[in-house]
Order: C-alpha cells, then sequence, then structure tokens
C-alpha cells in the first residue's frame, strides 16, 4: 500500500515524515532528498539540466539549489521544463523503493508536489499535513533565510491548500508536536487495518 504525505512549503512534512519513520512497519521515502540525488548522480539529468537552465545549474560540480530555485520558481515554464526532467526519474527510483520494501505495512511517498506532478495518483490514501499561511511564512524565513518575495513564490506554485485538502483523506494540524505525533499515531492505526483489508 502506499500512502502519499504532502503539504505546503514551511507546512513541517519533513518533521511529520520524521515521526512516520519511527514506526517499524512505515519505511518512509523523502522525495526531495531523493530528487537532489538524482540531479548530482545521473548524468543524463545533469545534462538535461545544463540545456535548460544553463552552466550556472552546477557550481563546484555539485546543484546549485538556490540558483536553480530562484530561476524556475518565478517562471512556471521552466518549474514545468525541470519537473519534467527530474519526475520521471523520481518516480522509477521511488517504485524500486516500494518493491524492495513489500515486508512494510505500507510506504510514505512525503512530496511537497504530490497533487501537481500527479504522483497522488499512485497513493492508495493521502495525507496532508496543513498550517496557516502566516506561520509557514515566518518559518520558511527562519529556515532558509530568503526574503519573503520567494517565500510567497514558492507557495504561489503549488496548489492551494483548500484545493489540496479537499482532495485528501486525511489531514495532519502541525502546530505542537505532541499533538502531532499523536495524529500520526491514530492515522496509521487507520491504514494498518485498511492494509490487512486490502491484503
Amino acid at each position: 500500500m502506499i500512502v502519499g504525505l504532502t503539504g505546503g512549503i514551511g507546512s513541517g512534512k519533513t518533521t511529520v515524515a520524521e515521526v512516520f519513520k519511527k514506526l517499524d512497519s512505515v519505511a518512509v521515502y523523502i522525495a526531495d532528498i531523493e530528487a537532489r540525488k538524482i540531479m548530482n548522480s545521473s548524468d543524463l539529468i545533469r545534462t538535461q539540466l545544463l540545456q535548460s537552465f544553463g552552466k550556472e545549474t552546477y557550481k563546484n560540480n555539485e546543484l546549485n539549489r538556490q540558483y536553480l530555485a530562484n530561476t524556475v520558481f518565478e517562471n512556471t515554464k521552466k518549474l514545468t521544463i525541470l519537473n519534467n526532467i527530474v519526475h520521471p526519474e523520481v518516480k522509477k527510483h521511488f517504485l524500486d523503493f516500494a518493491a524492495k520494501n513489500t515486508d512494510k505495512t505500507y510506504v510514505l511517498y512525503e512530496s511537497a508536489i504530490l497533487f501537481e506532478s500527479n504522483s497522488s495518483q499512485q497513493c492508495d490514501f493521502v495525507i496532508s499535513v496543513f498550517l496557516d499561511k502566516e506561520e509557514r511564512i515566518k518559518r520558511v524565513l527562519d529556515r532558509d533565510k530568503i526574503s519573503e518575495k520567494e517565500v510567497l513564490s514558492r507557495i504561489n506554485s503549488q496548489w492551494k491548500e483548500d484545493k489540496k485538502l479537499l482532495s485528501s483523506n486525511y489531514i495532519i494540524l502541525n502546530y505542537a508536536i505532541q499533538d502531532t505525533e499523536k495524529s500520526v499515531l491514530k492515522i496509521h492505526n487507520i491504514l494498518t487495518k485498511k492494509a490487512l483489508t486490502i491484503l
């Protein structure tokens, strides 16, 4: 069983994924981290990115994330190009990961663009992490040391929150870690029962 985990930038998806990681019966795949590895290790992806976004895409032989982020989040067309290059490889890598973890109750696929990339279609259930916009902006400003304009640009490149929530099976309100942990355990128990039904 595949369970998607998503949420807007700054909502705390990674925090929630870390809570799921503590559960022995769950395998967790963080799409952003794996995509970054692929962009650094795959010669094919590297060539395509250099052709599409220029030589500044890599700095000291490593992906220049800040340059790439600034390039694509201001431009919907370029963001689509980036997703079209990287996402098919991430999908293949994830399916391989899922195949290697069939002993787990379910595999959790964490992705900021789960709906935007149509990855939600491969999920049996979807969980959205929610935090109000003001708090998300504050957290990203503290975390990434970027301007508010850049944060808003990234927020606007993703699906609107109400659209995500309406398309999700479960919602986790991520304000206090104790409440988040309780929500994760509650949803995990439900999903475990559903996995047994599917089997």
